[in-house]
């Protein structure tokens, strides 16, 4: 799934307690390098997000959802364990510290970015995870000096040239938009899990209408007309239609995958606490886009990075080769 790749590639960097022992009272060990601990609770708070859009898009759970939520949770081990060799070797390395101005911000782009700008959404994942603000913030901070690393493996790297800089930002300007400026056009049809006009439904048989519902859709039966008939909510008398709604209003979840549908297409039904959504989303009012001047930098050490793949490489397998790395999940 495209929001697999996604929140990967945005999730953060790990935290670590302050002794073995420590860790082992407070949570399981996911994996050890060079004696340093990467626990479980690390792993599960940076599967959050992906986890949450995985439950609201895949109400029936089953086989292929355990199989994407454990490549995801192997692949988010890895990058943890690349990132706790990296910090070892700034330990060793290096003799510097993070300003706290910086954590803040990143924290800060973390907020706005993951969790629609909303506090408690973010306060109440790091809740999900047995993460408390501080050891939070310790692990932003050391996602940064895993950044840090990373450019100082690029400094004798070719500079980017202006062509290449002006593609990558093309390529990718969206990507670095404002989100909390998304709105969406679409329609809707809400299921409530519990009818409270059918006394013998329940989740299990309203799941089934939100199914039959949505393959109606799919052979071409209207759609304003089904949202009239089964919506249970303030838009049905409208049809379902739904216009120019926040990101903001919506929950993380959804908001990451209504922006994630391709215009036009039909959306089985996602799940929430409350009930079942059937969408289709009709069009994408998209944040604004900062101008280049305002992220050349942040440009230009991509492409750098991108050319010094190589590099970077060779680098991590270096570490890899001179660590202990101990797996336990």
């Amino acid at each position: 799934m495209k929001f697999l790749h996604c929140t990967l590639t945005i999730i953060c960097a790990l935290f670590s307690l302050s002794s073995l022992a420590h860790a082992r009272q407070v949570t399981g060990i996911a994996a050890k390098v060079n004696g340093s601990v990467i626990t479980t609770n690390e792993v599960n708070y940076h599967l959050t997000p992906f986890r949450q859009r995985l439950d609201a898009a895949m109400p029936r759970k089953g086989a292929t959802y355990n199989k994407l939520l454990s490549k995801a949770r192997a692949e988010l081990l890895d990058s943890l364990i690349e990132r706790e060799l990296i910090l070892s070797e700034f330990k060793t390395k290096m003799q510097a510290t993070i300003p706290s101005h910086a954590i803040d911000s990143d924290i800060d782009r973390q907020v706005r970015t993951l969790y629609n700008n909303s506090r408690s959404e973010f306060n109440k994942s790091l809740r999900e995870a047995g993460l408390t603000p501080q050891q939070h913030r310790k692990e932003t901070e050391k996602k940064i000096i895993v950044s840090v690393m990373g450019r100082r493996q690029s400094e004798n790297t070719v500079p980017p040239l202006p062509d290449e800089v002006n593609a990558e930002y093309h390529k990718h300007k969206l990507e670095m938009r404002d989100t909390t400026g998304d709105k969406i056009d679409y329609h809707k049809i809400y299921i409530l899990k519990n009818d409270p006009n059918n006394i013998i439904a329940t989740p299990q048989t309203q799941l089934e209408l939100a199914e039959d519902i949505y393959k109606q859709l799919k052979n071409g039966a209207d759609f304003e007309t089904l949202a009239k008939k089964h919506s249970a909510d303030s838009y049905a008398e409208d049809g379902g239609k739904v216009v120019a709604q926040k990101r903001t209003d919506l929950s993380p979840a959804f908001a990451s995958i209504f922006m994630e549908i391709p215009t036009g297409e039909l959306q089985k039904p996602l799940e929430d606490s409350r009930g079942f959504t059937i969408v289709r989303v009709d069009k994408k009012h998209y944040g604004p886009v900062p101008p280049l001047s305002k992220v050349r930098k942040v440009i230009e050490s991509r492409v750098r990075a991108r050319k010094n793949k190589a590099k970077h490489d060779r680098w991590i397998k270096r570490l890899r080769a001179n660590a202990m790395i101990e797996k336990k999940i």
